[in-house]
């Protein structure tokens, strides 16, 4: 027991490039180390380029993002919100917030996903947006979603805080709906520590946005020379992170790709390594469906039963690899069943959330990740069918 703890491997570890604390010594030399800055400036242009989306907003989380979208949308109390439960609790609470109420529809079978069969039932005079959550980095099936929203004249939000350099039939996640939101939260492929990204697609809502960033004042129009003074003309908040936390996420950026391939390499070792085990019905390995390209954000195993979930993790820990469970769905928790609606049965996101586990992908794994392989199967071969 003392050995495997002594060469424990971590869910998560995060990555470093090696230029993060070069581009940290910029910023300062720069002196500027609030936001709005050069390194911010670059981290925008690389999503605008890289995603199409008309303007780019780096903020200080995902959760801000989010958050920002709902006041862009000017949400208000009563409106109701579509989205999953199996999700974070930003995904929620970004819109209770402005009083609103998410009205929770259950996920796919096949990727956990929002199903989108089952969206249309759930609209009401009162429905405003569909916030839609790219599990794992796998898209949704944003075709029908997006023409769904348009016959029912509804936004679209995309919550693509696990998929970074993911893409549906070639177009990057974050950039299809009417707006986006990424996260840089150090569990995710892309990292700051803590950050995200609003992405603005739709460009009724650029002006506005650039306001509601800017603490609800026209700060950067007097920055580009558009006004000879600034001052308060919205609603708005300290959205912005500061330099250092975009000079770091430029150094992730400049190696996105590398990173990415990295994490497939790794994905892929485990998808092939539990592939006979699928086949006796042992276990469910994840689905990709036609027309997704994905990050390897997680690789991630569904068990028969929540008790051999739970064993599963007991005997891997005791075997030194963390492996760990995910969401509990928020119309099970206090504040959900307080804040939120369901709109017909969830028995998938309530199974399938108690049998998912995630094992460890993190860049540097290769050497270990041999190791995590024969543990699991071995663990696993010892569970009835």
């Amino acid at each position: 027991m003392a050995e495997a703890q002594d060469n424990f491997i971590p869910f998560n570890k995060p990555y470093m490039t090696g230029h993060e604390t070069d581009y940290i010594r910029q910023a300062h030399a720069h002196g500027q180390l609030a936001g709005n800055g050069p390194f911010t400036a670059k981290c925008q242009h690389w999503f605008e380029k890289n995603t199409g989306c008309k303007k780019a907003l780096l903020t200080h989380s995902c959760t801000a993002a989010l958050e920002m979208a709902a006041l862009l949308l000017n949400i208000q109390a009563g409106d109701e919100i579509i989205m999953p439960s199996y999700t974070f609790v930003s995904t929620a609470n970004a819109f209770v917030l402005r009083g609103a109420i998410p009205v929770f529809v259950d996920i796919r079978e096949d990727n956990l996903n929002l199903d989108e069969t089952r969206i249309e039932q759930a609209i009401t005079g009162k429905t405003r947006a569909i916030v839609v959550v790219h599990y794992a980095g796998i898209a949704c099936d944003m075709d029908v979603i997006m023409e769904l929203a348009e016959r029912h004249g509804l936004y679209v939000i995309e919550d693509a805080a696990q998929g970074v350099m993911s893409a549906y039939k070639g177009r990057p996640l974050g950039s299809i709906g009417h707006l986006g939101a990424f996260s840089f939260h150090e569990t995710k492929n892309i990292i700051s520590g803590e950050g995200g990204a609003l992405l603005i697609n739709d460009p009724a809502f650029m002006e506005r946005a650039e306001i509601l960033w800017e603490k609800g004042t026209n700060r950067s129009s007097f920055l580009r020379g558009e006004v000879d003074k600034y001052t308060w003309v919205d609603v708005g908040s300290s959205f912005l992170p500061g330099e250092l936390i975009a000079s770091f996420l430029w150094a992730q950026l400049k190696h996105a790709q590398e990173t990415t391939s990295r994490r497939l390499k790794l994905w892929q070792s485990y998808h092939h390594a539990f592939e006979a085990l699928e086949s006796k019905g042992l276990i469910r390995r994840p689905v990709v469906p036609d027309g997704c390209w994905h990050n390897a954000h997680m690789y991630y195993l569904l068990l028969p039963s929540l008790e051999a979930r739970s064993a599963f993790i007991s005997d891997m820990k005791s075997r030194g690899v963390m492996a760990v469970f995910h969401y509990v769905p928020l119309h099970l928790s206090p504040a959900g069943k307080r804040f939120c609606r369901t709109h017909g049965s969830l028995a998938n996101t309530e199974t399938l959330a108690d049998r998912l586990v995630r094992l460890p992908l993190w860049p540097g794994l290769e050497d270990q990740q041999g190791q995590v392989i024969e543990h699991a199967l071995d663990v696993l071969k010892g569970y009835p069918a």
